[in-house]
């Protein structure tokens, strides 16, 4: 016995598909990879757009910081990739770097908003190091 479906629910069943294997793709992705998107998604970014970005992640990392730091803190470098959805809302996270400030800084870029990006997921980065 053969079943024929409609086209149009066809074409959902190969969009479902579709949508799911690019989100399985994404799922997948380690540190190396975001970090290697975030460059080419921010270097992408007109002038304006990413000045807007770079201020607002300025922002963040303000209110971060003061959330996070400790007197004895290890100050170590350490980057944060964030993958923003079309809203600019942080919904996933990578880190380089194992301190519990970098860890902790992490947690508090989860969840914030940046400027809504011009397409989605769009990646940025967040690269701290500290001087005496």
């Amino acid at each position: 016995m053969t079943m024929r479906l409609p086209i149009a629910t066809f074409t959902v069943l190969v969009l479902a598909t579709a949508t799911a294997l690019s989100a399985h793709a994404q799922s997948t992705m380690d540190y190396a990879q975001a970090k290697q998107r975030a460059d080419a998604d921010e270097a992408s970014l007109h002038a304006l757009t990413s000045r807007a970005m770079r201020d607002a992640q300025a922002r963040v990392l303000d209110d971060a910081i003061a959330r996070c730091a400790a007197p004895d803190a290890d100050t170590s470098p350490f980057v944060v990739v964030a993958e923003l959805d079309a809203a600019g809302k942080v919904v996933r996270t990578w880190r380089d770097g194992g301190t519990a400030l970098a860890t902790c800084v992490q947690a508090q870029i989860a969840g914030r908003t940046l400027p809504a990006p011009p397409r989605a997921p769009f990646l940025t980065s967040f690269e701290l190091s500290f001087t005496p």
